[in-house]
């Protein structure tokens, strides 16, 4: 086909993320409207029906723009790499079901173990190279943000203690650590 150009896979995605930023947008506009007919009329607006309900909307639509989980970009970037295959690494595979205060010993291990990816990628030149640097980056990113606690427990084991699994295995069990993270 002539003259049309498929998008890529990136351009999807940051289509994805314009859409997203869009909803963000429109929300904010919506409480800002919500808070200018409030302000002006707050008091005889609860006087009748129409008033609560849109009081109401007021204090729900923060709470559904806050219900996103800051590993969404990670979860996308991990199933774009899942079936790479000219990724052939053994890395440290934390496991799955570890105890909720070693959780986040877990993660800054898994996206450890992602520079190595990165690492070898950069080297044999991989074409999920970006999608590899987008999850490091979105990853400690989120962590520095967050600035999750600074010591680790007793109980927790280091990177180096968890047995090295192949590409795949990895690629698994950090997703099912991301997700059960999105769920708290």
């Amino acid at each position: 086909m002539l003259g049309m150009a498929q998008p890529t896979r990136n351009s999807a995605r940051a289509l994805s993320r314009l859409e997203s930023q869009k909803t963000h947008l429109k929300s904010i506009c919506l409480q800002y409207q919500l808070y200018l007919l409030l302000n002006s009329h707050f008091f005889c607006l609860l006087k009748n029906e129409r008033g609560l309900i849109i009081f109401f909307l007021c204090a729900y639509v923060p709470k559904t723009a806050a219900g996103h989980c800051k590993w969404a970009e990670v979860l996308k970037d991990l199933e774009q790499i899942k079936t790479s295959k000219d990724i052939d690494v053994s890395l440290y595979t934390a496991d799955t079901d570890e105890d909720t205060e070693c959780q986040e010993p877990v993660i800054r291990c898994f996206f450890l173990e992602t520079k190595v990816i990165l690492q070898e990628c950069l080297i044999k030149k991989c074409t999920k190279t970006q999608d590899v640097l987008n999850i490091w980056k979105n990853g400690n990113a989120s962590l520095e943000t967050n600035k999750l606690n600074s010591t680790t427990p007793a109980k927790c084991k280091e990177c180096e203690e968890y047995e090295e699994k192949n590409f795949t295995e990895f690629i698994q069990s950090f997703v099912k650590v991301i997700q059960k993270e999105c769920k708290h």
